[in-house]
């Protein structure tokens, strides 16, 4: 392959880079959590060293890629001198502990002070780890929750052997840390659609707001739908778009409540917006 030598810079493989840090006691399983993302840049693999572990990933977010930059340190007491050199432009912290050992989630507020001394305002995840050996269980998950909104953090409770809730942990740390830094608006219109977003839109569509209810569908999923039709309603009842061409033609959108059952055979399933051209 021909070597592009156009001086153009290479293409950069995301679209916001985040850097985390990884907190808690040096035996909850931090480097568990990491191990179960993919490595996502071959020029900083996964490695341990002087306490410390580094590792990327590219996680997407809404259609948009995000490279994460995470920091693990062994825990040890020697912790509150690194934290003062990692913490330093860090988005986002992960506070872990381990559901089977009470002592790790009792030492949450030694972390969290040292976290809000050198790292103030930074959002904060508490990740319960060790999900699979809850027969062992030490640490009730509505006292974490608790704990959680207490300190105004987001609460999970992960399995690295099952890879339960590791993704979607860094996910919500992601968010948090875009929405504190004003990103969220850059990328709001071309997030992609949740599968239940994507059904309320097809449905609401092709059918009107009175007609839902006849439809044959669990209470609570018409509830959704009705709810859904209102909150949009007001952007897609009245629409008009002139065009440029067509000798000034305007295509005007109107509302159009049909009442089910028109031709007595069958729920009538008219669109909610019509179009006319005048």
């Amino acid at each position: 392959m021909a070597e592009d030598n156009s001086g153009r810079p290479p293409q950069k493989q995301y679209d916001y880079l985040l850097k985390f840090l990884l907190v808690g006691d040096s035996d909850v399983g931090k480097q568990e959590i990491l191990s179960e993302l993919d490595d996502g840049a071959s020029e900083s693999p996964f490695c341990g060293h002087s306490g410390r572990s580094y590792k990327t990933t590219t996680i997407l977010l809404d259609g948009k890629r995000v490279k994460l930059q995470l920091w693990d340190t062994s825990g040890q007491g020697r912790f509150c001198t690194i934290i003062r050199s990692y913490s330093r432009g860090a988005q986002g912290v992960l506070l872990v502990y381990d559901i089977t050992n009470r002592w790790s989630f009792d030492g949450l507020d030694r972390w969290l002070k040292e976290v809000d001394e050198h790292a103030p305002g930074v959002p904060k995840v508490l990740v319960g780890n060790r999900l699979h050996l809850a027969f062992k269980r030490k640490v009730g998950e509505r006292d974490a929750q608790i704990y959680a909104n207490k300190h105004s953090m987001a609460f999970f409770e992960v399995s690295p052997l099952c890879n339960f809730n590791i993704h979607e942990s860094f996910c919500e740390l992601s968010r948090m840390a875009l929405q504190r830094n004003g990103m969220e608006r850059l990328w709001r219109s071309n997030r992609v659609l949740s599968l239940q977003e994507l059904c309320c839109r097809a449905i609401v569509a092709r059918t009107t707001v009175y007609s839902i209810e006849q439809l044959p569908l669990p209470t609570c999923v018409k509830s959704h739908l009705k709810s859904y039709a209102l909150t949009n309603i007001s952007t897609q009842l009245r629409y008009t778009h002139s065009t440029r061409k067509g000798g000034g033609r305007k295509l005007k959108f109107i509302s159009t409540p049909t009442s089910p059952g028109m031709d007595g055979s069958r729920t009538s399933c008219v669109p909610r917006n019509s179009c006319i051209i005048s």
